[in-house]
């Protein structure tokens, strides 16, 4: 795990502007595509403002979602959504690049059919775990109902990426990567990939040098 604790958010936006391009240029390198799992919130933000700082074939890029509320697309918990009528429209991205939950499906029917689309979109059999290059990781919230990756799924994945700014964020922190408390994000441990937490000065202060 690496913790990397700057300044303020905008140091923040550029490092993790140059973690993705790594893991981008890696990606596109080994099989041409670069297959990324989204997390709503600050990620977000945060990638609106990171991606046009990265020298990147941007249409090669695939997205996927970590954690997804079990809404239609126009409901503001919608993570889709959310990425649909604001990343969208800021970059050079294509709709067709995302990869939505289907919420016509009974819940459980609608994860065992991402399922299957993750499995299709890696050429994976069934029983296997997909490896994809980079989750850009953040703290869920309500409603209970939604689409989850495994922590199986998470920590085969090559990138692991936590980010996070504002002294909101703080005590979360503390409890997770400090006090080590039984948390989900505590359980993210990619086995043969990287963990990083990138932090501001608010966000980190509970973080010893």
């Amino acid at each position: 795990m690496t913790v990397i604790v700057l300044a303020d958010e905008s140091e923040v936006t550029a490092k993790l502007a140059s973690e993705i391009s790594i893991c981008a240029k890696r990606a596109l390198d080994e099989s041409g595509v670069f297959r990324v799992g989204l997390s709503g919130g600050s990620v977000l933000n945060f990638l609106c403002n990171a991606i046009p700082r990265i020298d990147t074939d941007l249409s090669k890029w695939k997205f996927f979602f970590c954690d997804e509320r079990y809404v239609v697309e126009t409901d503001p918990e919608s993570t889709y959504g959310v990425y649909k009528s604001k990343m969208v429209p800021r970059t050079n991205l294509k709709l067709e690049q995302f990869e939505p939950i289907d919420i016509n499906l009974p819940l459980n029917d609608c994860a065992s059919d991402y399922e299957h689309k993750i499995l299709k979109e890696f050429g994976a059999k069934a029983g296997t775990i997909p490896i994809f290059d980079l989750l850009l990781l953040d703290s869920p919230k309500p409603p209970p109902q939604r689409v989850t990756m495994t922590f199986p799924l998470i920590n085969c994945a090559n990138c692991c990426i936590f980010a996070m700014c504002g002294s909101s964020k703080a005590e979360m922190v503390k409890r997770i990567f400090v006090d080590k408390e039984d948390l989900p994000a505590g359980r993210v441990s990619p086995t043969n990939g990287e963990l990083i937490i990138i932090l501001d000065k608010a966000a980190g202060c509970h973080i010893r040098e």
